[in-house]
């Protein structure tokens, strides 16, 4: 590859040009220990460019869009800074700097240490129930493992050390920006350039790019963005092999904003009437990079077509992300089976079996997800010198993830029924004094108190029945992607990985012992004399069979 010398000329793609990074070059940590919730709200007061409502926010920490679910991740970063959670949460960097990381934000080399990192992720995932999907360990399935990945990455090793190192230290809320708005999902994208990202220029300072992303969820709320071309489909063309970081306020970056379920929530009603969606909605916003500036130092890949289209299945992103996603998704059926179990005692439920046939299934939904998070984090494979999650398991998770949490909510909307909207507008109507007698009465659970009967279905209407449930019900079906490309992958790891050939070998050697003449395997005893031939004539035989004056023997 070429590589052009500093203070050069900026160049126009086609010209050839390719840069690496300098030699050497780092990205220095500024401090040896995470961020507190304080300095965390602290770092999203920046010139980021978020619009909502056709308005651009000032600052996200204080919008009533936004401001709630700050907080939450606020309470993640200062549980890393507390000391009963220290040991679980945490473990010293391994950067030589004598600091202190999220244990998932560390590369794990042997299976204890994937458990103990799986441990990490679901203590901190039950700090928002399991509904913060793109918490800030989400993208640390990839940045934990770029310093023992650092070769794949060519000229731009010293980038993929300084990010491991940074990441680990700083532990800032990092993004992913993946996947491409679906103009048209028929053509790759090289054929979709004016939407898809795109070098559109090289500088001595870095690579410009452009183009278009998805949904980049929570990216409001978040400190550094990784980007790259849509990982759904191969590239041909070196202008759409990127892979890099870049900061949220960095100029051209912008951010559409769907709907906030968080903002609607505090003007229909209070956090009694909606506990999930005031506090937990990771707004999913369309993201625009007109003419944007990749610094040099943040790029780990740039015009390298083979690197970009297996940098995914090559570095463990793929099967940490799985990981991490599964452990989450069982944190969050925690909850709803906890609400669950609350609902139909609170209606006396209870104590129908048909009712507890349900509940049961529900549960099982939930173990399932507990035993393939385990299943992930205890049968590591070696990659390099550390170890990632099982592919089979994250393939599973994958697939089964999606299936549970619509089963699991059809499950309740169908035992729960009308109960889940039997309600009044909210917690107004429970103050109202010409309104509390009648409520107290009419909503009466089996232990005579109507506050707590609604208060528990109001927060298991929100989990399955708002517009805030309808989004994660689409979430979980789609967070790993299509619903034909869960199912098609296995598939082809099968192919590659030599899975199918062994499964098709072992149901061979089943085949193999027996023919028309009967058994092969010399252990294995024919029929002989009691063959059909020797007995199909006797008519005692027969009548047995046919059930003798029925009317079968004689059809």
């Amino acid at each position: 590859m070429a590589q052009r010398e500093p203070g050069s000329q900026s160049q126009h793609i086609g010209d050839g040009a390719l840069r690496s990074a300098e030699p050497n070059a780092r990205v220095q940590p500024l401090r040896t220990r995470p961020m507190t919730g304080a300095e965390y709200l602290e770092s999203l007061r920046s010139e980021r460019e978020v619009w909502i409502y056709g308005r651009r926010v000032r600052d996200v920490t204080t919008h009533p869009a936004f401001h709630n679910q700050a907080r939450m991740i606020a309470r993640m970063y200062d549980a890393l800074h507390r000391a009963e959670l220290r040991d679980v949460l945490t473990c010293p960097t391994d950067t030589e700097s004598g600091g202190f990381t999220h244990r998932f934000f560390r590369a794990s080399r042997t299976a204890e240490e994937m458990l103990a990192a799986r441990d990490a992720i679901a203590t901190w995932q039950r700090i928002g129930y399991g509904y913060m999907g793109r918490s800030p360990e989400f993208v640390a399935s990839f940045l934990g493992v770029l310093g023992p990945n650092a070769e794949f990455f060519g000229p731009y090793r010293d980038n993929a050390r300084a990010w491991y190192a940074r990441a680990q230290e700083q532990m800032p809320f990092v993004n992913h920006a993946l996947a491409t708005p679906p103009a048209d999902r028929r053509l790759a994208p090289d054929a979709v350039a004016q939407i898809n990202l795109r070098v559109v220029k090289e500088t001595d300072a870095g690579i410009i790019i452009s183009g278009f992303k998805n949904i980049t969820t929570n990216a409001p709320l978040t400190n550094v963005s990784f980007v790259a071309s849509d990982v759904g489909a191969f590239t041909q063309k070196r202008e759409f092999a990127i892979v890099g970081l870049i900061p949220m306020d960095a100029p051209g970056v912008k951010m559409v904003c769907r709907p906030s379920y968080q903002m609607a929530a505090q003007i229909l009603g209070t956090p009694f009437d909606y506990p999930l969606s005031s506090r937990l909605d990771e707004n999913d916003a369309m993201f625009i990079l007109d003419n944007v500036l990749m610094p040099w130092e943040n790029v780990l890949i740039w015009g390298d077509v083979e690197r970009y289209n297996h940098y995914v299945e090559e570095t463990g992103f793929f099967e940490r992300a799985g990981l991490q996603y599964c452990t989450r998704l069982a944190v969050k059926l925690d909850l709803i089976c906890g609400l669950l179990l609350r609902a139909i005692e609170m209606v006396g439920l209870d104590k129908i079996r048909g009712a507890q046939v349900n509940v049961g299934e529900v549960l099982n939904w939930r173990h399932l997800m507990w035993a393939l998070s385990d299943a992930m984090a205890c049968k590591v494979v070696p990659q390099r010198d550390v170890v990632v999650p099982g592919r089979e398991g994250m393939m599973a998770a994958r697939m089964m993830g999606a299936m549970a949490y619509s089963r699991v909510r059809q499950i309740i909307l169908d035992l729960v029924a009308s109960g889940l909207i039997f309600q009044p507008t909210g917690a107004r109507d429970l103050k109202a004094p010409e309104l509390r007698p009648y409520l107290d009465r009419v909503l009466a659970s089996a232990d005579g108190d109507a506050v707590s009967r609604i208060r528990v279905m109001k927060g298991l209407w929100d989990a399955v029945g708002t517009e805030f449930a309808g989004r994660h019900e689409l979430y979980e079906r789609n967070h790993f992607g299509s619903q034909e490309v869960v199912r098609l992958y296995p598939w082809i790891t099968g192919q590659k990985s030599g899975l199918v050939d062994d499964l098709k070998r072992f149901a061979d050697g089943c085949l193999s012992e027996y023919d028309l003449d009967g058994w092969r395997a010399s252990d294995l005893v024919n029929s002989g004399d009691l063959g059909f031939e020797q007995i199909q004539g006797q008519d005692h035989w027969w009548e047995s069979v046919a059930g003798g004056d029925s009317g079968l023997a004689e059809g």
